[in-house]
Formats: C-alpha cells, sequence, structure tokens
C-alpha cells in the first residue's frame, strides 16, 4: 500500500476491489433498475413521502385532540365517552356491538370536525393571508412585464396607423 495520503487511499481501495463500483453503476444505468433509480430520484415521490410522514404526524395530532379533549367533554355532557360496551348481542359465543359502529361513526365525524377547524380552516385562512399580501405587492411593483408588452405593442399599432395615415 502507498502512503497515508487519502487520495493514494482512494486509489488503493479502487484497485483493490477492481473497479466493482463502477460496475454497480454500470449495472444500475441499464434496464429495470435505471428506471426503478429514476423513479426513486423523481421529485413527486419525494413528495408524497414527505406527504406519508406529515399525514401520520397529523394524524397523531388529531387522534390526540378527539382521544384527550373532544371525547372527555361528551363523556362530561352524555356521561358515557365510549360506546363500543353499549347495545351488544351476543349469541353462540359470537357478539354483535351496535355501539362499536356507533362509537365508530362518531369518532369518524370527530375526527373529520377536528382536522376542518384545527388543519383545514387555519391553512385556508393562511393561504388568504398569503394571497392578499401577494397582491398588494404585486399592486405597489406597477405593471407586469406582460402589460408592459401589451402597452408597448399598442403604441407600435398607433404609430403605424398614424403613419399609414398621413403616408396616404
Amino acid at each position: 500500500m502507498s502512503n497515508h495520503n487519502p487520495m493514494n487511499i482512494a486509489t488503493d481501495f479502487a484497485k483493490a476491489t477492481g473497479g466493482t463500483a463502477r460496475k454497480v453503476v454500470a449495472l444500475t444505468d441499464k434496464g429495470p433498475l435505471n428506471g426503478f433509480k429514476k423513479f426513486l430520484s423523481r421529485g413527486s415521490m419525494i413528495d408524497m413521502a414527505v406527504g406519508v410522514v406529515m399525514g401520520s404526524a397529523v394524524t397523531a395530532v388529531v387522534n390526540s385532540i378527539v382521544d384527550n379533549l373532544i371525547s372527555p367533554l361528551i363523556g362530561m355532557i352524555g356521561g358515557v365517552p365510549d360506546l363500543s360496551g353499549l347495545l351488544t348481542i351476543t349469541f353462540n359465543n359470537s357478539t354483535v356491538s351496535f355501539g362499536a359502529i356507533l362509537n365508530a361513526l362518531i369518532n369518524f365525524l370527530l375526527v373529520g370536525v377536528a382536522v376542518y377547524f384545527c388543519v383545514i380552516l387555519p391553512i385556508n385562512k393562511l393561504r388568504d393571508l398569503t394571497a392578499a399580501q401577494d397582491e398588494a405587492d404585486a399592486e405597489e411593483q406597477g405593471p407586469s412585464v406582460e402589460e408592459q408588452t401589451l402597452a408597448t405593442l399598442q403604441e407600435i399599432r398607433d404609430e403605424l396607423k398614424k403613419a399609414n395615415n398621413s403616408a396616404e
């Protein structure tokens, strides 16, 4: 082996592996592996992964709001926060629980309400504020490039009409 210069170490490693890394890269640039590599590196794939992670985080927050705030409030008002034990019928060791179905429906509605009021409504307000700020910034900047181009073209048209009228 050479001295301990980092460049020499890398060169020695490349020689020792016989260019294996280059062979692996060459294999992944062909056929279905190339397509898979492109699929993984595509921006939409990463956006989807971030969305799934953020979705699970929001799910945990919404479930916490429902379980620790809304359901106890319903329990304080109605006396029973969990209806799954109500309206059960047991026959031949099989249990049908209408209360569990009712509990799931109420839980679904509560999650929907919590998502709307705790996530959707604040995000929409934030978007409205941002859009209003963007409109105010656009008004302060003056006419857009398209408007300026249109005005210039209209001036050219008017000058050409004047030139044509004076030539006649």
